[in-house]
């Protein structure tokens, strides 16, 4: 594709996404246009589509928030898709977790809607590998609460022993969660800690002052200085000799004669 369809291409999606039209072509659209061979201006139009798929889709979500909760779904779906093709996992993640939230609180009314602890945990999976941690340990929080809400006590034996062996690993999930969110947390904390202290002691430092010249230096300017002397006094010398004996051709000394 030229670099006049592409434009052409990109002017046609986010006219599109602007008129509301949310659909599989759209997505198709997307995907033709980071079709292109040239990884320079590849990166430069993921990162600015990336850019207008964020700010549209906040816009978009807060539209829709008073929406059917079908088609609330159906537009967090679109745009979970779109981060998918555009490669931003952050963005594609956030909004599976607010659909599958949303689901969950609208299940109480609308069982069709009710999530299942696989899902839950097949996303806490995926927000851990990630780096996703705190949002991994909510899933995994979900996802204990529906194997409670569905009466595992009163399970049949298999049953009970295959709930037991995913709540197991669950807990097992959300301790990892929880460790590496913490380990993080405290990273973080120790490079700001040492960032503040590099800036504090850069401040204590007196300032630099001036180095000494060196001894071959000083030696080298020293030794000008005499030849300049010594080429001064020779001057001298010749000058006075050269007076003295202008004195004496102009004043010349005469012997008298002793009678």
């Amino acid at each position: 594709m030229t670099d006049t369809g592409v434009a052409q291409q990109i002017s046609i999606f986010r006219s599109q996404i602007n008129n509301k039209r949310f659909s599989d072509d759209s997505l198709r659209i997307l995907e033709s246009v980071l079709a292109s061979n040239d990884v320079k201006s590849l990166f430069q139009m993921r990162s600015s589509l990336k850019e207008f798929i964020r700010s549209e889709s906040l816009s978009v979500i807060r539209q829709i928030a008073a929406k059917p909760v079908d088609q609330q779904l159906s537009v967090l779906e679109f745009f979970v898709r779109a981060f998918a093709i555009i490669g931003d996992i952050e963005s594609c993640l956030a909004l599976r977790y607010e659909a599958l939230v949303l689901r969950e609180h609208k299940s109480q009314i609308q069982q069709w809607l009710q999530v299942s602890h696989l899902e839950w945990l097949n996303f806490a999976e995926q927000s851990l590998e990630s780096g996703f941690y705190a949002i991994a340990a909510k899933a995994c929080d979900y996802a204990l609460s529906c194997l409670g809400r569905n009466g595992v006590a009163e399970s049949k034996t298999d049953e009970w022993f295959e709930n037991l062996q995913v709540t197991e690993k669950i807990n097992n999930l959300k301790n990892s969660a929880l460790t590496l969110a913490a380990s993080h947390s405290v990273q973080a904390q120790t490079a700001k800690y040492l960032r503040k202290k590099t800036a504090e002691k850069s401040k204590l430092q007196p300032p630099t002052c001036k180095k000494a010249p060196c001894a071959a230096s000083k030696l080298y300017r020293n030794g000008i200085k005499t030849h300049n002397e010594r080429k001064l006094k020779a001057s001298q010398r010749v000058q006075l000799i050269s007076i003295e004996s202008d004195s004496t051709a102009k004043f010349p000394c005469t012997k008298q004669s002793v009678s």
